[in-house]
């Protein structure tokens, strides 16, 4: 039994006011306990015929008839997996995150969208670290080379030139498969240096 409900029950004997300080309780609070009770009753009542034990069978039949979809929890997809046995590559930019000039430094990665059909989208991302604006995206349906170099391309046209920029993608990032030719026209800073080596993947990002 709460308080309330001690209250409640006693207070034709001893008065309200009075077993509200016994208890310790606010008036208010019992009187807003009183005006609930309708709620908790409804509330009761519905808690006892949701309780009732079908069968699943039962379930199923009626989720039938009445046209309800099942919902299938989705296997997680593990986005990362790191080679141990592969080369590291040294952070060029040493996890310095800070506002610089803008066009100097520039931070990415490959993000997973999942959609209803159970596949992914994915979203590569290049983020100008100067002025913490996105420089250049791209969505696709797969994690290729050329989802990455779109994104450069899009930066590239959006800066006007990244000759001399240090690049930088997520340490352990899945990195994507069959590279194109690197973007020497970029003149990206220390090209090969950018990232860790994942295992059954290509190189890394910073060899575009």
């Amino acid at each position: 039994m709460n308080r309330f409900q001690f209250v409640e029950d006693h207070k034709d004997a001893y008065g309200v006011k009075r077993l509200c300080e016994v208890v310790e309780v606010a008036r208010s609070s019992f009187s807003a306990w009183l005006d609930s009770a309708g709620k908790r009753a409804a509330k009761a009542t519905d808690d006892a015929v949701l309780a009732a034990r079908v069968n699943h069978k039962r379930v199923a039949r009626v989720m039938r008839e009445h046209r309800l979809p099942g919902i299938r929890l989705r296997r997680r997809v593990k986005t990362t997996i790191p080679d141990q046995s592969a080369r590291r590559f040294p952070d060029l930019i040493g996890r310095d995150f800070s506002v610089g000039v803008p066009g100097r430094r520039y931070v990415g990665d490959i993000t997973y969208l999942p959609i209803a059909d159970g596949t992914n989208l994915y979203l590569a991302s290049c983020i100008d670290l100067g002025s913490r604006k996105l420089a250049g995206w791209q969505v696709a349906d797969h994690m290729r080379a050329g989802l990455v170099e779109v994104a450069l391309r899009a930066a590239h046209r959006d800066r006007g030139s990244l000759a001399g920029a240090t690049p930088r993608s997520a340490t352990s990032a899945r990195t994507p498969t069959k590279p194109r030719a690197p973007l020497r026209s970029r003149k990206l800073h220390n090209r090969t240096d950018t990232v860790s080596t994942i295992k059954g993947q290509g190189p890394p990002l910073g060899d575009l």
